[in-house]
């Protein structure tokens, strides 16, 4: 299975999502740039055709099948989207999981699945105190047990901490066994990742561009020297410089890039079915976002994840 995004992007001038392409496949695992605060979210609503983007779109094997992709990708740990309440215990995070798959749910079932998995001593830990690695290698194990899971979409594993290469590893691991895995990350842990070489991580959109400082602007307020100061060419010596206009001090002041939240991720897909990857019943708030557009823009959330 090979997952390609063609040119997307989300929200009014890209501010949701800038234009981004990007391509995964069975077997192997990639890593994509995504930063603030709802953009990892918003990619990985469209990686996993849960969102329809603005613009481009995004193809299965050549073709735009947003149902199959739903049902043959798991999002995984989206913020405010797919991640479970950070004080609900492991065992009750992984008992609703299981019921998801359609195995035993009961909280015998939940320790007893964590007890094979090497994970018992964390049964009545809250997931928000679990050790990152631990956390990923649990969801993304309950991710493939639902039918017909082939791929995985990662998001933001570097917002818990720790180091990259314990998840990493691990979505190495899973790309082995031969899903297609998308692991959407900020820009330090991308840093980070690359100078690992023996980790081999490669970016699903292309190479880490390098950091790069800005050259600090010439103060404005700095004396002239004598030979470039305009006083001392004017006939009148006592006659001083024109002091620089405030507007021109704040030109190169940064604007506010940030874009308007998307809509509501939790909203019904296009066939009207619920997902259920982005709403656990135990989940304690839903996320809710202002449209970028005056028109609301419409999730496609399908019932499998």
């Amino acid at each position: 299975m090979r997952i390609t995004l063609h040119e997307v992007s989300k929200g009014r001038g890209g501010q949701a999502l800038p234009t981004t392409s990007l391509e995964f496949h069975s077997g192997a695992v990639r890593f994509a740039l995504a930063e603030t605060e709802q953009r990892p979210s918003v990619l990985g609503l469209i990686a996993s055709g849960r969102m329809k983007p603005e613009t481009g779109r995004v193809t299965v094997d050549g073709t735009t099948n947003n149902r199959m992709l739903r049902r043959a990708v798991a999002l995984v740990d989206a913020p405010d989207v797919s991640d479970p309440h950070a004080d609900i215990t492991l065992a009750g995070v992984v008992g609703e999981e299981l019921m998801f798959a359609g195995v035993g749910a009961t909280p015998l079932h939940a320790r007893r699945w964590l007890t094979q998995l090497g994970f018992a001593e964390l049964a009545g830990v809250p997931i928000g105190n679990v050790d990152p690695a631990a956390r990923v290698r649990i969801l993304c194990e309950l991710a493939v047990l639902r039918e017909g899971t082939e791929g995985i979409v990662l998001v933001s594993p570097d917002r818990h901490g720790g180091s990259p290469d314990g998840w990493w590893r691990i979505a190495s691991e899973f790309a082995d066994r031969g899903y297609a895995m998308l692991v959407i990350i900020g820009g330090s842990a991308a840093v980070a990742l690359e100078r690992m070489n023996e980790l081999e991580a490669i970016n699903a959109s292309g190479p880490v561009q390098p950091l790069v400082l800005e050259t600090p602007a010439a103060d404005p307020h700095a004396p002239a020297s004598d030979a470039d100061s305009p006083a001392s060419e004017s006939e009148n010596p006592d006659e001083s410089v024109d002091a620089p206009r405030a507007d021109a001090e704040h030109a190169d002041d940064p604007s506010d890039a940030l874009g308007s939240p998307p809509s509501d991720p939790r909203s019904l897909s296009e066939d009207g079915e619920a997902d259920r990857d982005e709403t656990p019943a135990t989940a304690t708030a839903t996320a809710t976002a202002t449209a970028t557009d005056a028109d609301t823009d419409t999730t496609e959330n399908g019932a499998e994840r």
